[in-house]
This record gives C-alpha cells, structure tokens and sequence, in this order.
C-alpha cells in the first residue's frame, strides 16, 4: 500500500463536470493498493496519516498532526497509477495494482479507519475518472508507503 499525501489549503473532486467532494485545510490523499495487501496495511497506514506531524508549532517545527488542527479535513482518492511500473518501455505496466474489487474494499476499510480516529474524510468515486484540484500548502507531499 502506498500513499502520496500532500497538505493543502483546498482540494476539490470533480467526476462528469460535477464537484463532488471538496476540502478546505488538511490532506489530499492517493491511495494506491498493490496485491498482497490487507486490512493490516490499511489500518497502519491510517494510524500514520492521523499522527503524523507536519503541521507548524509556534517555532515553525513540524510537530501537530492532523488531529490538532481545527476541523482540518481529508480528501481520500484510490489511484492504481500509484504502482505504475516503467522500468521496461514507455508505456506503464500495472501488473502489480490490485485487482479493483479487492482494492475498492481495502479503500473503503482505509477510509473508515479513518474517521474512527476522528478524522472527517471525503472521498473521490473509485473507478471513475476524476478531475483533482489542489492548493498545495508549502508544498508538503509525503509518501507513505507499508510493505
């Protein structure tokens, strides 16, 4: 399981010219899901997103998660593309991707760990096309990714 999250100020989910999730201050989330994944990775990962630390204190460390912050919000997409292999050719192999019934299931568990931690979580539509809007805040973009 891999996931590009970037701190932003606003963030919005668009499928067939019609917004249907937006934030403003907190995560963009691509969730991508390789086979072999389990619930195991999705809840770790959720753990992680919720307490990790890049938001400023009064010094300007990084040291407030998510859930210090004020109604701070997530957007969470599913993006295969994330296990994009290119090693061989131009074109990507996604061999490594998680069948999509499988992935859709994990995507649902990771989201609803989540909100069980507190956190208030959007979402994109699995399996459609997306168009996504970004206001980096920063920028921070982090990987996180569990073996």
């Amino acid at each position: 399981m891999k996931i590009i999250l970037q701190r932003v100020k606003e963030a919005s989910c668009k499928v067939s010219e019609e917004v249907i999730s937006t934030i403003e201050h907190g995560y963009l989330l691509l969730v991508g899901f390789k086979k072999g994944d389990t619930v195991k990775e999705a809840l770790f990962l959720a753990k992680k997103v919720a307490k990790l630390r890049i938001y400023e204190d009064a010094q300007g460390k990084l040291n407030h998660d998510i859930l210090s912050q004020k109604n701070y919000q997530i957007l969470s997409i599913s993006q295969f593309t994330i296990y994009g292999d290119t090693k061989k050719g131009n074109r990507p192999s996604f061999t490594e991707a998680m069948a999509p019934d499988e992935a859709n299931e994990l995507y649902n568990k990771f989201n609803q760990a989540l909100r069980e931690l507190g956190l208030i979580v959007k979402e994109g539509k699995f399996q459609h096309h997306m168009d996504i809007s970004l206001i980096n805040d920063g920028p921070v973009t982090i990987i996180l990714e569990k073996d």
